[in-house]
């Protein structure tokens, strides 16, 4: 047994390696916090998304048929524009023969529109109950609506009925509203209806606080007496009909511009409209009814009775806040009345109607200034990433679904063709291999395991000898290694101690120091089954073949982390490596179990350390040097899984980024010709598709998964969930009946996909974004306890 030791020297400044790696690490934490970042971004747009569709945060509640008792009969009698000042509350109606053309729901990008060119063709303004969250969705078509001279009004953010909601969730809604509204069209309005609201004598005890707290607030409530009952879809003609106010009297008229399918409404507005006029009436909005009939007091010189009510009515239109001196929208006042000076009149100069170009046609609308104009902005933005995200994500994800059901179809399929072309009694690889072959074992610290390994390797029943390379352990692995060969009376071990360099460099030392013609690598804390190496090397009997990636198992398995790595190495490995051993694009040889000709690993330029998975990298450089890499089920290895969530992450990590580094560094695959560029043809595109970008969204069905669950419909979103599980369930017992597992531990592939799955996901957005700041790992030693010792202790 010869043994090569380097000289003691005094000691050397750390290396470039080490300095590395505390660079690395200490970048590794931002990056974590960078991932989570990404994630909590990602789900607060769909809780947005989900805010403005009613979907987070709805409420379908609607009161009806509730006493009224304690609603003034001065207000239930009144008209349809309802006021407060000081606390009192004051109606009006619309004037005669003059109609308030008001449309509820929108905007809708159908609908508004077409509605619009009808009131312009015919010049005639409409008021518009706006839906806050339909207003950010749609910013523009509320520019054109307030450009165009119209008039808006808030009818809440979400369309719920506010006799159910608290005081803050009122708040909510209005000053919601009013964001959207200063984001889309750089005003704020006074004016307000309740959704589900009718006539005023439909005020009941649950609505009447409501409508008290936000006249209070300045705002206009505003009802209907004529209700065109569009909704219903009747006909054209019973529209106009419901429509049209009785024995010439004012009204304010109800139609929806959304809402639903609305082609009767817009095939019904113009001719109502035209007839209308035709009967003498004019068109007014809201505001503008007001201001009619303060005119028409001030000309009578009135200030008593109906009169003084409605002039007082015409002021509330502009009045401050009340106790807060704030006004409709979150603009602070200090004392104003919200349009300009106090006691200003609808259509003055000043603040007032400047939206609307000093109309008093718009007399409600405020110019939004200040942190109500950005933050709206703001909001407007928002709403306008998530409308392009989530429904850009949610065909991604359908796309991605079809992939990943496709790529369990295809694993299925080709991994039975697989085991019964290579488990059929007449199957060969050619003349038998018996020739000797070299087992190297890369050993950094390992001296937990180092002896187990060597003693497995002693019941090998191939010939072989064993390379122990010591990688600058600072444990005694080497003599621990060294003990141990004597121990178990082993004289073909070798153990070469060299400076710490890494697993590349120790491989590369081994394959310089093999004396056979093929090389079997294994860890330093895997144990092989004494059939292995014989099992392992068969394959080369067919000389088009370069590498053998073997059969790598858990043997750690009876902890409940053990138990998921076990499930992701039967299912997630070997049976994707018999689905890519047909495809001939085997994209890794794991480290715990592989063999090479030793002629072709030095043709490449053996193991290199450009990336940190030199498995995966020698692997594709065989490929592109126009060897076969395929797969022995029969040859089994035993490693020992890390034992903790942090070691996880660290290996995973490693992999995940090693992979990524491989990938990018044979790139030009994807151009070779002929047999070296299969891989570049297939197995490229199936490893970005499949192990990077599939990972990367799969978090993503997840979070919709959980979103329908607690948003929309509980469960259909469960049963799709269990439908999934289900069919990944078929696809692991069907790769654990091809090894001979035992099931019981697919007992614990539900909780694997809760908890597991999620950290594998995490990992490999971690290795994305490091890859794309740039940074840099090493290869790093996991924590070692020696529990995987003899095959027949583990295969229990």
């Amino acid at each position: 047994m010869a043994t090569t030791t380097p000289s003691r020297g005094r000691r050397r400044a750390p290396s470039r390696m080490t300095r590395a790696a505390g660079k690395a690490a200490a970048l590794q934490k931002p990056r974590v916090i960078l991932a989570l970042l990404l994630l909590l971004a990602l789900t607060s747009v769909m809780l947005l998304d989900g805010y403005l569709r009613a979907e987070v945060g709805g409420d379908e509640r609607v009161r009806s048929n509730a006493s009224s008792s304690k609603v003034p009969d001065k207000v239930l009698d009144g008209g349809p524009i309802l006021s407060f000042r000081g606390g009192e509350a004051r109606s009006q109606s619309v004037p005669a023969k003059t109609i308030a053309l008001t449309f509820d729901d929108g905007p809708n990008p159908t609908w508004t529109p077409q509605i619009l060119k009808i009131l312009e063709a015919n010049d005639v303004p409409g008021t518009f109950f706006v839906v806050g969250s339909m207003v950010s969705r749609y910013p523009s078509i509320v520019k054109d609506l307030v450009d165009q001279g119209n008039e808006i009004g808030i009818h809440t953010f979400t369309h719920v009925d506010l006799s159910y909601q608290s005081d803050d969730r009122i708040t909510r809604e209005m000053d919601q509203t009013q964001l959207a509204l200063a984001g889309a069209a750089g005003i704020t309005t006074t004016l307000f209806r309740a959704p589900y609201s009718s006539e005023a004598d439909a005020i009941d005890n649950y609505s009447w606080p409501v409508y008290k707290k936000l006249g209070e607030e300045g705002y206009t409530s505003v009802f209907v007496d004529t209700d065109s009952d569009d909704w219903k879809r009747p006909g054209v003609s019973k529209i106009i009909k419901w429509a049209t106010p009785s024995k010439n009297k004012g009204a304010s008229v109800l139609f929806h511009d959304a809402g639903g399918e609305r082609s009767q409404t817009v095939k019904a507005l113009g001719t109502y409209i035209k007839k209308m006029k035709a009967k003498g009436y004019t068109f007014t909005t809201i505001s503008g009814a007001i201001q009619q009939t303060e005119s028409a007091n001030r000309e009578a010189g009135t200030g008593t009775g109906s009169g003084a009510e409605a002039g007082a009515t015409a002021d509330a239109n502009q009045q401050g806040s009340g106790q807060n001196g704030q006004q409709p929208g979150g603009e602070q006042a200090g004392g104003q009345a919200p349009g300009g000076q106090q006691g200003q009149q609808p259509g003055q100069s000043g603040q007032l109607g400047q939206a609307g170009g000093a109309n008093s046609l718009q007399a409600a609308h405020h110019t939004a200034t200040g942190t109500t104009l950005y933050e709206g902005k703001a909001l407007v933005a928002a709403v306008a990433v998530a409308e392009w995200t989530v429904p850009g994500l949610a065909t991604g994800l359908a796309v991605v679904g079809v992939a990943v059901m496709g790529r369990f179809g295809m694993m299925l399929i080709l991994a039975r063709r697989h085991y019964r072309q290579r488990n059929k009694r007449r199957f060969s690889w050619g003349t038998p291999i018996t020739r000797p072959v070299s087992v190297i074992v890369p050993a950094y610290n390992e001296k937990e395991c180092i002896a187990n390994t060597l003693r497995s390797l002693a019941r090998s029943t191939h010939p072989i000898e064993i390379i122990v390379v010591d990688d600058g352990s600072t444990d005694n692995t080497s003599e621990i290694a060294r003990s141990a060969a004597e121990s178990f009376g082993m004289t073909n071990v070798r153990v070469i101690r060299q400076e710490n360099a890494g697993k590349p460099a120790a491989l590369n030392n081994g394959v310089r120091s093999a004396s056979y013609d093929i090389v079997v690598m294994m860890d330093g804390d895997t144990v092989f089954e004494a059939d292995t190496v014989r099992q392992l090397v068969q394959p080369f009997a067919d000389p088009g073949v370069g590498a053998v990636a073997g059969n790598a198992k858990v043997g750690n398995r009876d902890t409940i982390i053990g138990a998921w790595q076990h499930i992701e190495y039967v299912m997630g490995f070997n049976l994707d490596r018999r689905m890519y051993d047909l495809l001939r694009c085997m994209p890794t040889i794991p480290g715990a179990i592989g063999a090479f000709r030793r002629e072709a690993v030095l043709a490449v330029g053996g193991m290199s350390e450009d990336t940190l998975a030199e498995d995966t990298d020698i692997t594709i450089a065989m490929h592109r040097q126009g060897w076969r890499v395929v797969y022995q089920e029969h040859a089994k290895a035993w490693t020992e899984a890390p034992g903790s969530l942090e070691q996880l992450w660290s290996q995973r990590y490693r992999w995940s980024y090693g992979t990524m580094q491989a990938l990018w560094k044979h790139r030009k695959s994807l151009t070779d010709k002929g047999p070296s560029g299969r891989f570049g043809r297939v197995g490229m595109p199936l490893v970005v598709i499949f192990q990077i970008v599939t990972p990367v969204f799969a978090p993503l069905i997840d979070v919709f998964t959980l979103y329908s669950m607690i948003f929309i419909d509980f469960k259909a979103a469960l049963l799709a969930w269990l439908a999934v599980l289900c069919v990944q369930l078929v696809c692991a017992a069907y790769a654990f009946r091809l090894d001979r597992e035992k099931y019981r531990y697919l007992l614990m592939m539900p909780l694997q996909q809760l908890a597991y799955r999620q950290m594998m996901y995490l990992v490999l957005i971690h290795s994305c974004i490091t890859a794309l700041t740039g940074g840099r790992l090493r290869w790093q030693k996991l924590k070692r306890t020696g529990e995987v010792g003899t095959p027949a202790g583990v295969g229990r």
